[in-house]
């Protein structure tokens, strides 16, 4: 693998490695209700939050990123990333390849998707998390300021490529992917304000009430 570009280094340096448990809290709805099990690759893994959640469900754990960040849990195997690049694993490896916050920090969503699904086994499942830019809060905020909430300035460099819904599906289908899902975090906060919208009212309305935006899909057979 060549040196790293110390840019995706300083990049993934400003996320520290985290997402919030409503994020986690709807990867893990969407995989218990598919029953995935077996080998979990967490590519973006941080601080290992994801797999402290789902840990018990699966029966071994790979986590990538470009930076190990403290507190990794001891029984997940590690492997440094940089995810423009191929990823440094074997294809049809895990029964489930996570992505949880990463792609809108990357130039090629398309081909970072492609790997995901190529180190996924035929029948495995990927699941990518992102901003919602569909949410209320979103559309408000590009109304007046003419970008996404995700995607200010003091977002970038970090956050370089907004998604949509639509550019989700589009991207799942032209990787391979079949019986796509979307879900949301049913966590949104309140436009002008620093609170968040009730559980039970984010749940009425979760596509215009939610900050992140989830697509889980099944890697389909190949010839």
């Amino acid at each position: 693998m060549t040196a790293m570009d110390p840019g995706v280094e300083s990049r993934a340096r400003l996320s520290r490695g985290a997402s919030n448990e409503a994020i986690h809290a709807m990867v893990e709805r969407m995989l218990l209700e598919r029953g995935a099990a077996g080998t979990l690759v967490d590519v973006g893994c941080g601080t290992g939050a994801l797999w402290q959640r789902l840990r018990g469900r699966f029966t071994r754990v790979i986590g990538l990123d470009a930076v190990r960040y403290a507190g990794l849990p001891d029984d997940m195997t590690f492997k440094t990333a940089d995810f423009e690049e191929p990823l440094p694993m074997a294809g049809a490896l895990a029964d489930v390849t996570t992505a949880v916050e990463v792609i809108e920090h990357l130039d090629n969503p398309r081909a970072f998707v492609r790997e995901l699904v190529r180190i996924t086994r035929p029948g495995g499942w990927v699941v990518v998390t992102t901003p919602n830019q569909l949410s209320a809060l979103s559309l408000l905020t590009l109304a007046v300021k003419g970008r996404f909430s995700a995607f200010q300035d003091r977002d970038y460099p970090a956050h370089r490529t907004a998604l949509l819904e639509t550019d989700l599906r589009r991207i799942a289908a032209e990787c391979g992917l079949d019986e796509v899902r979307i879900e949301f975090s049913r966590r949104g906060r309140l436009p002008l304000t620093p609170w968040h919208y009730p559980p039970a009212i984010a749940a009425l309305a979760p596509r215009w009430f939610s900050d992140n935006v989830a697509m889980m899909g099944r890697c389909a057979s190949r010839s």
